[in-house]
């Protein structure tokens, strides 16, 4: 699996700082990607990491949005924080690797 991160598109909410989409590379899902990933500049509680969302659909009456996660981790597991902290670890390399452009221009 590969993770893309992309910076959000110009219209996007206030906060968000990027897209990400996870590529699938081997097994069954070679050649698919899951879409809807993203990350915004607001900090989880006690950690300075942005905060990751994953896929959602909404529902609901008019007046009363509600979110069903598309992709969530089976009982027990904690595949949940570790496909954040991979997106996360994408996002950090993007990051430095901007900031070192910026500092030394090619």
């Amino acid at each position: 699996m590969r993770i893309v991160v992309t910076p959000p598109a110009r219209d996007s909410a206030p906060g968000k700082l990027a897209d990400a989409e996870l590529w699938f590379t081997d097994g069954p899902l070679a050649g698919l990607l899951l879409t809807g990933f993203a990350l915004w500049d607001w900090p989880k509680r006690g950690t300075a990491d942005p905060h990751v969302t994953f896929p959602s659909r909404q529902y609901g009456p008019p007046g009363q949005r509600k979110s069903f996660a598309l992709l969530r981790p089976q009982p027990e597991t904690d595949a949940g924080a570790q496909i954040r902290t991979l997106i996360l670890d994408a996002y950090r390399r993007i990051e430095e690797r901007h900031h070192t452009h910026e500092r030394h221009p090619a």
